[in-house]
């Protein structure tokens, strides 16, 4: 908007009318045309001074700088040690300067740097193709006693293949967990991915080995990021907000019996909303396209009995369950500047000046309304504060603040001198409709584009 303003013609008063009615600081419109009309700047190159060290001084400091005995120190530690020796070449920022000027200026010992890590990215378009595993605590009975839940997770069915409680968190604990799994669900070498976060467990070289010998590929977490591990993150939400999840865990024994009714009704009974609302056994064991058949037939039934209640559209169920992704790769935008606005910067158009919307001209509206004059009311002795405040409908119709909205006489010539297009459509204001012809001396209503 702040350029379509600075487009204009600088003629007068119509910046500051213009400004006012579209809410555009003035300081800002002068400030953006001083800087297009001011002369181009060119960059000068700094001279040369003249006490600067010539080329071959530079290089003598730069080989002292290289020399053994003070390859490992700072600048100020040469600068020190040479005036001990009666000797001085130059400052400790010159020295500076010709470390800088030869690309060495940096820390000279080795630094530990962070590697970039790649973001996960997981498919699963059938069961058995890629599992989550992870880790969560179950409160012991007494205070800082815990007990490990461990659960393995097929990401495209949601079902729970493989879980256990234990009484540490360990790799050592996981190894035959996996192997009962993977023998279990039948899942050939080279197929299965798994999908972890870094804790230790995970990482660990045991683990690493065991799907190894397995041919099962790993996956691992950005390190400090849980979203990365949404579907084991979500599942122990699941697990922890059901109404029956107690507080503490008297022993052990107590945490294995409520962890097997759990995920048998998990698997067998919860209709999970992440694979349209189907049991994570029935996406599992490749029911899903009977389920849905038998859905779509109970959907058809119920609305050629009452087709009334379906105002859109036939009902459908949910959709089946596609695919499964850990971080779907995100496509790049692509951004471009508007064409049309472009134009109309340099040629000098104004019809971007007023492109706008219904609530816009309200404002617009109640601005120009708050330019007016005030009119003191009748026997207020002149006074003007809270009239407006205090006057009737009728009272403020009598003065004509409730007609018609008009737009300043340049914005209205700009409005008026606009082609109908489907593009930019003329638009009636809302009060300009409600209240036409109860002036005489104005129109009928008044029209701004959109």
């Amino acid at each position: 908007m702040t350029e379509a303003i600075v487009a204009l013609a600088p003629v007068n008063g119509m910046t500051a009318a213009t400004c006012a009615a579209l809410g555009v600081s003035r300081a800002s419109v002068q400030r953006r045309r001083a800087r297009l009309i001011a002369p181009v700047v060119v960059p000068r190159r700094r001279p040369t001074p003249t006490r600067a060290l010539t080329v071959r001084q530079r290089q003598v400091v730069l080989d002292l700088l290289h020399a053994p005995r003070f390859a490992d120190q700072a600048p100020a530690e040469v600068y020190a040690s040479l005036l001990d020796e009666g000797i001085y070449h130059c400052s400790i920022r010159t020295m500076y300067r010709v470390l800088e000027d030869n690309d060495e200026l940096r820390e000279r010992r080795n630094q530990l740097r962070h590697p970039v890590y790649r973001k996960p990215e997981l498919l699963a378009e059938r069961p058995n193709q890629v599992w989550s595993w992870d880790i969560t605590k179950l409160m012991g009975p007494t205070k800082w006693s815990y007990f490990y839940l461990y659960v393995i997770l097929d990401i495209f069915s949601r079902r729970v293949v493989g879980w256990c409680v234990a009484d540490a968190e360990s790799a050592v604990l996981f190894r035959p967990l996996l192997d009962d799994a993977i023998a279990k669900h039948q899942v050939p070498p080279g197929q299965l991915t798994l999908h972890a976060d870094r804790g230790g467990p995970m990482k660990a070289k045991a683990t690493a080995l065991l799907l190894a010998d397995l041919g099962v590929t790993r996956s691992h977490n950005r390190p400090h990021t849980s979203n990365d591990n949404p579907f084991s993150e979500s599942h122990f939400k699941t697990l922890k907000y059901q109404s029956r999840f107690p507080s503490r865990f008297g022993c052990i024994e107590d945490a294995k019996s409520f962890c097997r009714s759990f995920f048998d009704w998990y698997n067998k009974d919860h209709h999970h909303a992440g694979i349209g609302l189907m049991t994570p056994d029935q996406v599992h064991y490749g029911q899903t396209d009977a389920v849905h058949a038998a859905r779509q037939a109970t959907l058809e039934r119920a609305f050629r009995e009452n087709p009334q209640r379906f105002v859109n559209k036939p009902p459908s169920p949910p959709n089946k369950p596609t695919a499964a992704w850990i971080n779907p790769p995100v496509p790049r935008k692509v951004t471009t500047e508007d064409t049309e606005s472009r134009e109309a910067l340099q040629h000098g158009a104004t019809r971007a000046l007023i492109r706008t919307t219904q609530p816009f001209v309200g404002e617009t509206e109640r601005a120009i309304r708050r330019s007016r004059p005030k009119l003191p009311r009748a026997g207020s002795g002149g006074r003007v504060k809270g009239a407006k405040r205090d006057r009737s409908h009728a009272q403020r119709n009598e003065h004509g603040e409730d007609q018609p909205f008009d737009a300043p006489e340049h914005l209205a010539t700009i409005v008026n001198g606009w082609p109908e297009s489907d593009e930019f459509p003329i638009l009636p204001t809302g009060r300009g409709e409600r209240n036409a012809g109860t002036h005489p001396n104005r129109p009928p209503t008044s029209m701004i584009r959109a």
